[in-house]
This record gives structure tokens, C-alpha cells and sequence, in this order.
């Protein structure tokens, strides 16, 4: 949907480009300053608050629940980002027949952490648990982590501090970015590889289509959301980035306005998630969940102790997917 321009004068008129450069906004920002730099997060990560969470009882199926099945491709190439490869995890529920058709998607930025069996969130374990409980119809799961350079070995161990640079860039590129670019990889090659690969068909209602990812990838999943409402109207977005990576603290003021589109939001922060150069995380999401809420979205925003991890994201991964899911009050 475009919004037509207002051209008259009035104080909310825009920042001219010129000023824009002046200020120098269009160029990176330093890697430290006034004794802090973006490894300031690490305090974050760290920080005693995430120990108040364990995943969510979900997280550890009964003996008699039947558990997905997960395919494993590596070094996945696309066209979206050439140059790169990608390993890429699908979950295929227990019990879903062959060639079924007109099933559910949560597609997961990040995937591995996600997907970890001994991690946080506990994916897979979470989806068994609520299907065989009929909590939640049945769904595919798509695990996808960011694209390598092709110059970068498989091994991130024997990565020198430039090819760490460059790893990180790739997915700051697909993730951080307020384009359409990401969302169309997903529709246009992802999930039509997904379709031919398992031969299930995904179902087309996009209420029933969720995007997940945490930090940079939960802006990404929200950018997809913001740009194909009609594709992915369910967004699940913990501890997430927007922040002045690639301009995400535009967000809650594009959301803001914007004629509001039709998509559900959940997010989660802490008032111990990260602060550097980028931004302050915890007033970010709190900026942006008023900026839901001053627009008219169903959204939900979980604001607890912990910092820019998983931990609380996992703690709260079954209710988020079952409120995601659940038929509007209405």
C-alpha cells in the first residue's frame, strides 16, 4: 500500500538527502567511541538475568509423543545472494501424510540456534509436543542460517577476524535491511525448494504463516511481514534489532504511519537486552510495541529480566506460537 506524499509545508516535513549526508547518516558508523563499541552486547548475552528462564515445558516431550522428522541440506545457492551458501533444516511433522497440501509454516532466521536440541527454544521438540497434543495444526518448520561467502571455509573456527567481518555482513545484509530482498528470496526460492523437496504443498493463508528470528533476524522476519503482509501475516520476533543497523529504528514510525496492515506481532526484550553504538534494545522494542499498539495491531510484547539471548524467547516459544495461531476475539 503507498501513501500519497503530503507536500505541504508543516513541521513534519522530511530530512532533505543533503542533510542527510552532512550528518553523515548514510555513511557506517565507528567501530568504537566514547569507550564503547558493539561488543558492548556481550555484557548482554552474559548477563545473570537469563538464568531466571528454561525452556518451556514443551521442550520435553513425553515418551509416548511422536517425534518430526528433520532433512538436512548444506550448501544451499540461491540467486537472491549469489556467492553464497546456506545449510537449511526442514521439520516435517510426525504422522503427516505424503504429498499433503494446504499446510503450516514457521520459518525460523538463524535456524540452528532454533533448531538445537540442547538449546534455549528447542524447536522441533516444542512443534511434537503441540502437535500431538492438537494445539496447533500441523506445520513445517524451515531452519535457514544466513548465506557464507563462498570464499569463507565451512569451518567458522579457522575464520580470521576479516572473514568474521564479511560473515557477519552477509547476514546484516539479508537481515538488517529494510528492502523486499529477503522476503522475495523466501517466496520466490526457499519455500518453492522446501515444496519440491518434502512434496507438501503450503498452505496460501498467510495467518497461518509464521516468521521467527531473534536479534537481526527477528527485524528480517518482521521486514518480511511489513513488505508481503499477504504472504506472512504472523510475525514472532525476540530480542530484535531495531535499532540503527540498516535504519530499523525507522520501524515505529513507518508502523506509526502507515495504514495498518494485517499481520499479528509478538515480541519479547528485557530490560537486560544489549545497548551499543547500534542502539538500546530494550527501548527499541518497547518503542516499537507502542508504536503497534498507537496503530491499532494485534500484537503481544513480553518484557522480562533477561538479556539479548534466547533464553526467555524459549520460555515463552509455545504460548507465542499458540496466541500467533489462535482465531481473533472478534
Amino acid at each position: 500500500m503507498t501513501v500519497e506524499d503530503d507536500l505541504r509545508p508543516g513541521y513534519a516535513s522530511p530530512m532533505d538527502i543533503e542533510t542527510y549526508a552532512m550528518l553523515g547518516l548514510n555513511r557506517h558508523g565507528p567501530r568504537a567511541v566514547n569507550g564503547h563499541s558493539n561488543l558492548d552486547v556481550q555484557a548482554s548475552i552474559n548477563h545473570e538475568g537469563n538464568a531466571a528462564y528454561s525452556p518451556c515445558p514443551e521442550a520435553h516431550p513425553a515418551g509416548h509423543v511422536p517425534r518430526g522428522k528433520i532433512l538436512s541440506i548444506r550448501d544451499w545457492q540461491c540467486e537472491q545472494y549469489p556467492n553464497t551458501v546456506r545449510r537449511i533444516w526442514i521439520y516435517l511433522p510426525a504422522d503427516l501424510p505424503q504429498a499433503s497440501s494446504d499446510v503450516g509454516l514457521i520459518q525460523f532466521n538463524d535456524g540452528h540456534i532454533y533448531l538445537d536440541r540442547e538449546g534455549p527454544v528447542r524447536a522441533a521438540a516444542v512443534l511434537d509436543s503441540l502437535h500431538a497434543a492438537g494445539e496447533i495444526a500441523p506445520m513445517l518448520g524451515v531452519f535457514v542460517i544466513p548465506g557464507r561467502p563462498v570464499t569463507l571455509t565451512a569451518e567458522a573456527d579457522d575464520w580470521t577476524e576479516t572473514e568474521w567481518d564479511e560473515a557477519a555482513e552477509q547476514r546484516s545484509i539479508e537481515y538488517d535491511s529494510l528492502r523486499p530482498d529477503y522476503g522475495q528470496f523466501l517466496l520466490q526460492e526457499l519455500l518453492p525448494f522446501v515444496e519440491e523437496t518434502t512434496g507438501i504443498r503450503l498452505t496460501e493463508d498467510p495467518t497461518r504463516r509464521i516468521c521467527c528470528g531473534a536479534s537481526s533476524g527477528a527485524i528480517g522476519a518482521f521486514t518480511c511481514a511489513w513488505h508481503f503482509p499477504d504472504r506472512f501475516a504472523r510475525v514472532l520476533s525476540h530480542v530484535g534489532s531495531f535499532t540503527n543497523i540498516k535504519g530499523g529504528h525507522n520501524y515505529p514510525w513507518l508502523v506509526r504511519s502507515t495504514p495498518r496492515k494485517d499481520i499479528r506481532v509478538f515480541l519479547q526484550s528485557g530490560e537486560n537486552d544489549a545497548a551499543t553504538l547500534f542502539g538500546d534494545w530494550p527501548l527499541a522494542n518497547r518503542t516499537m510495541a507502542n508504536a503497534l499498539d498507537y496503530a491499532g495491531y494485534e500484537y503481544r510484547f513480553e518484557f522480562g529480566t533477561g538479556g539479548h539471548t534466547l533464553t526467555h524467547a524459549g520460555a515463552l516459544f509455545a504460548d507465542s506460537l499458540r496466541w500467533l495461531l489462535s482465531v481473533p476475539d472478534r
